[in-house]
C-alpha cells in the first residue's frame, strides 16, 4: 500500500497534488510520502513484536537526511555500507549504538571513524577485514563489537546483480569455514564477538530462501555456542521484495517474514536485527516527469520524457519494471497507445519501457514512475551534465524540497582548471 492516489482526477502524494509539486519544483523530481515510510517501517517493527529486535533501515535504498530523521524518530536503527553513509546517519542524529556497519571493503579511515563516533557492530566480511578491525581497535584501546557475515550458499532466486548469498558471490565468509574464523576472532585483542550476520540478496519474492538461510544460521549458532562463543545477536539482513507492478503476484508480507524469523531462530534467545531498505522506501517514492515530445518512428511511437537513465538507472541496469502512470487520471473509455518510453540521454540504453500500453499522452503531460523511492535518487548522477534530481518530502498537506536541483553554474564550478590551461 502507498499514499499516491487519484483525487478529483489528479494524482496526489498524500494530500498534495503532483500538479502543484511540478509547478513549484519542476521536473523531473522525486517525491516521497511520509505516511508510506511510516507505515512500512511499523509493519516490520510490529512483525517482530514479542522478541528483542531492532529494525535497521538499509540506507543505501534512499539516504536523504529527511528520510533518515523520519525513520529514526520511529525507532529505526541504520545499516550503513560506507563512511559517507555513517556520516549521514550521525548528521541525521542517529546515535552510534544504533548504527550497523556492513560492506565488503571497509577502509582503515572508515573503521576508525566508526570506532571514534560509536558503532553498534561491524558486520565483518572477511578474515583480512577482521584483522584490520582488531589492529585499529587495539591501537585505540578498545574492542570492536563484531558479527561475522556468513555466506550460506543459498540461491535467493533474484536478479543476478543483487544476489549475495551464493558461494560465487563476493560477500561473507563461507559457512563451512565459520567455526575456524570465529575461533580466530575470539583470540584477537581488538575484537568482541557478539553474533552472526547473514544477507542473501535483494528483491526476494519467496520466503523459502530466507528459511533455508536462517535454519543454517540456527545450526551455526548452536555449534558456536558449543565452541564457547557468546552468540547473543543475529543480524538477518534484509531483501524482502516489493510489488513493482499492480498485476503481479504480491511478495510475502512483513508479517509473514516476521513469523518465519520467529519460527526459525525465535527460540535461540538472541536479539534479532533486520535490515529492510527497499520495502520501506520503494513504494514510498515516485519519480515525477514531463513528456517533452511524442515521436513517430518506424513502426513504433516514442514517448520522450525529461527524466533519463541518469535520474532512474534501474531499468537500464536491471531491466527493471516500473509502472508509469499519467498524473491526470484517464477518463473511462480513454484511448490507449503503445509507446517505447525513453529519456533524452544519447544512449539506446536510456529506455524505461518498450511496447508499453499507456493512455494516449501529448507533449507537456505529466507522468509518475511508481515504486521509485528505493535505489532511485541515491543511484542518480549528473551524466550529460544533467542536474541531480531534486527530492521532495510530503507530510499530509505540506511538502518541502529536501534536496534542491543544482544550477548549471553550481555543477560547472566544481571543476578545477589547472593553471597551465
Amino acid at each position: 500500500m502507498d499514499h499516491f492516489l487519484y483525487r478529483d482526477g489528479v494524482l496526489h502524494a498524500e494530500d498534495v497534488s503532483l500538479l502543484d509539486i511540478a509547478a513549484s519544483v519542476g521536473t523531473p523530481a522525486y517525491v516521497y510520502s511520509t505516511a508510506t515510510l511510516t507505515r512500512h517501517f511499523r509493519l516490520f517493527d510490529e512483525a517482530l513484536e514479542g522478541m528483542p529486535h531492532l529494525v535497521c533501515y538499509a540506507m543505501k535504498a534512499a539516504s536523504n537526511q529527511a528520510i533518515l530523521k523520519t525513520l529514526a524518530a520511529l525507532g529505526a536503527g541504520m545499516d550503513v555500507v560506507s563512511g559517507g553513509e555513517y556520516a549521514r546517519a550521525r548528521a541525521a542524529g542517529v546515535p552510534g549504538e544504533r548504527i550497523v556497519f556492513s560492506g565488503v571493503g571497509k577502509t582503515e579511515e572508515e573503521i576508525r571513524a566508526a570506532l571514534e563516533g560509536g558503532i553498534r557492530q561491524f558486520n565483518v566480511e572477511s578474515e583480512p577485514e577482521l584483522l584490520a578491525i582488531s589492529r585499529i581497535a587495539a591501537s585505540m584501546g578498545v574492542r570492536a563489537p563484531v558479527t561475522l557475515r556468513v555466506n550460506p550458499d543459498v540461491d535467493a532466486k533474484t536478479h543476478a546483480k543483487i544476489a549475495t548469498g551464493k558461494s560465487e558471490n563476493k560477500f561473507g565468509i563461507p559457512i563451512a569455514k565459520a567455526r575456524a574464523v570465529y575461533a580466530e576472532a575470539a583470540a584477537l585483542p581488538g575484537i568482541e564477538v557478539i553474533g552472526i550476520d547473514v544477507h542473501i540478496g535483494s528483491q526476494l519474492t519467496d520466503l523459502a530462501p530466507f528459511e533455508a538461510a536462517y535454519r543454517k544460521v540456527a545450526d551455526l549458532t548452536a555449534a558456536l555456542r558449543n565452541d564457547g562463543h557468546d552468540i547473543r545477536r543475529l543480524d538477518l539482513g534484509g531483501g524482502l521484495g516489493i510489488p513493482y507492478t499492480r498485476s503481479n503476484e504480491a511478495p510475502p508480507l512483513p508479517t509473514e517474514y516476521g513469523a518465519l524469523i520467529k519460527r526459525t531462530v525465535g527460540d535461540l534467545g538472541c536479539e534479532v536485527e533486520i535490515e529492510p531498505g527497499r520495502l520501506i522506501a520503494g513504494n514510498a517514492g515516485i519519480l515525477l516527469s514531463r513528456v517533452i515530445y511524442v515521436k513517430e518512428g518506424e513502426g513504433r511511437r516514442f514517448l520522450i520524457l525529461d527524466a533519463a537513465m541518469n535520474d532512474l538507472i534501474r531499468p537500464a541496469m536491471y531491466d527493471a519494471w516500473h509502472d508509469i502512470v499519467p498524473v491526470i487520471e484517464p477518463q473511462p473509455g480513454h484511448e490507449r497507445t503503445v509507446y517505447d518510453i525513453v529519456g533524452p540521454v544519447c544512449e539506446s540504453g536510456d529506455t524505461f519501457a518498450k511496447s508499453r500500453e499507456m493512455p494516449e499522452l501529448k507533449a507537456g503531460d505529466l507522468v509518475a514512475f511508481r515504486s521509485a523511492g528505493a535505489y532511485g535518487a541515491v543511484m542518480s548522477s549528473e551524466y550529460n551534465t544533467r542536474p541531480l534530481v531534486p527530492e521532495v518530502l510530503v507530510k499530509d498537506d505540506h511538502h518541502a524540497v529536501i534536496r534542491a536541483r543544482p544550477s548549471f553554474d553550481e555543477i560547472i564550478s566544481r571543476d578545477t582548471v589547472p593553471e597551465w590551461l
